[in-house]
């Protein structure tokens, strides 16, 4: 599920699964269709 998060510089979406921030609901959304909270890509 994406949430929303409001800050100072604008509103953000968050990934529920992996606390990943998009500046578009639709990237996030379409993140949160293939996350993997076992082993993120970012951080590898």
């Amino acid at each position: 599920m994406v949430t929303t998060t409001r800050r100072e510089d604008g509103t953000w979406y968050e990934c529920e699964d992996c606390g990943m921030l998009f500046d578009e609901e639709a990237d996030a959304e379409a993140h949160e269709g293939h996350c993997d909270t076992d082993s993120p890509s970012y951080l590898q």
